[in-house]
């Protein structure tokens, strides 16, 4: 009877195990939230750009028990994501650090704005220079002698009418 007892335990564990695979330590509800927290930090080595914590694969699951492990035994946010990225590299983190080449991608867009704008407002005041009138600027040599339209019109006319046979 105690035998069935025992094995029957054993199954019920094995069993838990099997349904719940990156279950790992039992932990608090403050420790579980932490956990997933941490975890939606940390990028899944083997999917493209999702966390540990909305990953199926099993690389990710793994990671996720040793995290829950860590939360376990106590350890701080920080100490976790360096343990993660020491193991894996910085790539590992959702959120890189700012320091060395990864400072390029936090300041690039940045500094692209910047000479963006730059060159955006050089390009328009030079613009607006070669369009403006210089005020010592002479009559130019084909000025027809009156700013109006309809006098320009009517000596365009009176030249075309002279050409005509």
């Amino acid at each position: 009877m105690q035998a069935t007892q025992t094995r029957t335990a054993g199954q019920t564990q094995a069993a838990q195990e099997q349904q719940a695979p990156a279950a790992g330590p039992a932990l608090t509800a403050v420790q579980e939230a932490r956990a997933q927290a941490v975890g939606r930090t940390i990028r899944c080595p083997v999917c493209q750009g999702l966390p540990i914590t909305e990953s199926p694969s099993d690389l990710s699951q793994s990671m996720l028990r040793d995290l829950r492990g860590q939360v376990a035994a106590g350890r701080s946010d920080d100490q976790i994501t360096t343990y993660f990225a020491q193991r894996y590299g910085d790539t590992v983190l959702l959120d890189p650090p700012r320091r060395g080449v990864n400072l390029l991608l936090w300041a690039g867009p940045v500094v692209a704005a910047v000479l963006g704008g730059a060159w955006l407002l050089s390009y328009l005041r030079a613009r607006e220079r070669q369009a403006a009138p210089t005020p010592d600027a002479g009559p130019l040599a084909d000025d027809p002698g009156d700013d109006t339209p309809d006098a320009y019109l009517a000596q365009v006319r009176a030249e075309a009418g002279r050409r005509q046979p």
